[in-house]
């Protein structure tokens, strides 16, 4: 059977850096740092104080005032960028076979906000349970892809990927195999993640994952420096529409760029850390690469998923060298997480995006807040230091990596 193409023709937003593709895009290329104290809880007692939060966010336009308070914020989350997504796709939803369109919806954690509150509240109550009702629907991390189908009426595939940082790379790529496949015509696909709250921001503390650089907060986040000390929590809903590209001509959409290839794989190696020679990041760009049809040197951009982890950084650069050889020096290599944070299972959705940007505006947005560049890394490769730079972006790769050595790379390429 011929492999049907897939394209985005649509993107909506929720994140650190603005909920506006034009707001946000203008943000990434500006190299805004969206790192900011934390205000939704009491930080006294821990070790990090900031994280890159959602600023000025309303479910007003989206979700009924009633059924928002029924869904935990993550969720919330996944349902604004959805709406925003069909909106700049310009759906016609009534018109849509339903049948033929599915939701894939990635979260790593769900709904820890509601989890966090109910628990206390039943340890408070003296272990009287007196949960709510919607406790579970609004903890379970399945819950906001069944939302959004409810919400569009859509009854093709729908399930949800949980797999740590890669959970929503995962979802654009299963949706991908969907369409691809000729099992469905149309997917809302992302993720959305809450997690700035005292059980996650103390449990990642403990694991030592967080930068502690309170003193100089906007900064913190520093991918490919000696001086780097961890990730900066982010947060947020991204969401790409999915369409089988016969399927978005048919309808006049306006197309971002085609979906041409994904990739997967493990580390086998260890609970968080990643293999220290990058095995599976090179394997999973690798079978990216293959599953694209695409040579190395096709490739313009990566996207990486550069934590600013000591380990982390320096094994993805030491993947890219070990894959594309000479043509390693000729790429353009930038980790925005300095940018908006980690938003853990919604990661690779904003990336993806930010990939997909990048081909449609030929400009690669910066990696910021690097002073000291990390002697062990490679000195030639371009790592898009401090400013954005104008090229050709014809095909642009977007790494994540989850714990528990779950790699996934996605290929988008211009059309």
């Amino acid at each position: 059977m011929d492999k049907k193409r897939v394209v985005v023709t649509g993107i909506g937003l929720v994140t650190p850096l603005g909920h506006q593709i034009d707001e946000f895009w203008q943000n990434c290329i500006n190299g805004v740092s969206a790192s900011v104290l934390i205000d939704r809880f009491d930080t006294e007692k821990f070790k990090t104080k900031f994280a890159c939060q959602v600023q000025n966010f309303t479910t007003d336009e989206y979700i009924d005032r009633k059924e928002a308070r029924r869904m935990d914020l993550y969720a919330q989350y996944a349902l604004v960028a959805t709406g925003k997504a069909v909106d700049d796709a310009k759906l016609n939803i009534d018109e849509l076979d339903k049948e033929n369109c599915g939701v894939i919806w990635a979260s790593g954690i769900g709904g820890i906000t509601t989890f966090e509150e109910e628990i206390t509240s039943f340890v408070r109550s003296d272990f009287t349970p007196r949960f709510s009702p919607f406790f579970i629907p609004k903890m379970i991390p399945d819950i906001a892809a069944g939302l959004i189908s409810m919400k569009y009426g859509f009854m093709g595939v729908n399930f949800a990927t949980v797999s740590a940082c890669a959970s929503s790379s995962n979802a654009i790529g299963c949706a991908f195999d969907f369409i691809r496949n000729g099992r469905e015509k149309l997917i809302i696909t992302g993720g959305s993640e809450a997690p700035i709250t005292p059980g996650s921001i103390g449990g990642f503390n403990a694991m030592k994952a967080l930068s502690e650089n309170n003193e100089e907060y906007k900064t913190a986040s520093r991918p490919f420096d000696s001086t780097r000390d961890g990730f900066v929590m982010g947060e947020g809903g991204v969401c790409l529409i999915l369409e089988e590209y016969e399927h978005a001509l048919a309808r006049g959409a306006k197309i971002y760029a085609e979906i041409v290839g994904a990739g997967f794989s493990a580390d086998a190696h260890h609970l968080t850390a990643p293999h220290p020679e990058g095995l599976g990041a090179r394997l999973v760009m690798q079978n990216c690469l293959k599953d694209a049809g695409l040579q190395p040197e096709d490739v313009d951009y990566v996207n990486v998923h550069g934590t600013a982890t000591p380990l982390g950084d320096l094994s993805e650069t030491k993947a890219i060298i070990d894959l594309f050889k000479d043509h390693a020096f000729k790429l353009n290599i930038s980790a925005t997480k300095s940018m908006h944070g980690h938003l853990l299972g919604a990661a690779g959705a904003i990336e993806s995006a930010i990939s997909v940007l990048s081909i449609v505006h030929d400009m690669v947005p910066p990696t910021i807040n690097n002073q000291n560049r990390d002697p062990e890394i490679h000195p030639d490769l371009n790592l898009t230091l401090n400013k954005a730079q104008q090229r050709k972006v014809n095909v642009a790769i977007s790494n994540t990596f989850g714990f528990g050595g779950h790699n996934v790379c996605l290929a988008f390429k211009k059309i």
